[in-house]
């Protein structure tokens, strides 16, 4: 299983509900081309100051991923996805692959890096958390692993709700 994620933030100008709305709008439209998606609102980006969103796309394979961004922005989801995109000034994307746990979207969230010096099977080892996802590829200045966190402290699930 992989997950797209994207990271965005609004045009300081837009107000909150006509950018959530958009992209509540885009989310319904993408539905069946994906396992599953969400967005939230987070207070802090994890690899920047400041808040935002964070957009997950689950996917079972790397053709999946392929099609997805061809579906986002073609036929009937090219329209919720154009005005979502014109209210937003920055983004941001990621690929994670789900290493162990329940193939869904976490609710809460730990980021974090391996330290250097430390193998990949030492830090799978020490970390508990119930679902670990591991970036696939360096696309931006995201973190290398996403914890499933019991607490969603800082962020609100816009969609689903």
């Amino acid at each position: 299983m992989l997950a797209y994620l994207f990271w965005h933030r609004p045009d300081d100008t837009q107000q909150r509900e006509p950018y959530e709305r958009r992209l509540i709008e885009f989310h319904e439209a993408v539905r069946g081309a994906v396992a599953a998606s969400a967005t939230f609102r987070v207070e802090r980006l994890p690899f920047a100051e400041g808040g935002g969103y964070e957009d997950w796309y689950l996917i079972d394979d790397w053709r999946e991923l392929g099609d997805l961004n061809q579906a986002a922005v073609s036929g009937a989801r090219r329209a919720p996805h154009d005005a979502a995109t014109q209210l937003a000034v920055d983004g941001w994307g990621g690929v994670y692959r789900l290493l162990r746990g329940e193939t869904a979207v976490p609710e809460g969230v730990r980021w974090v890096d391996k330290r250097r010096d430390e193998s990949y099977e030492s830090f799978l080892g020490r970390e508990r958390a119930e679902a670990v996802w591991r970036r696939q590829m360096v696309l931006g200045p995201t973190p290398e692993f996403c914890l499933a966190a019991e607490e969603a402290s800082g962020r609100v699930r816009v969609w689903p709700r």
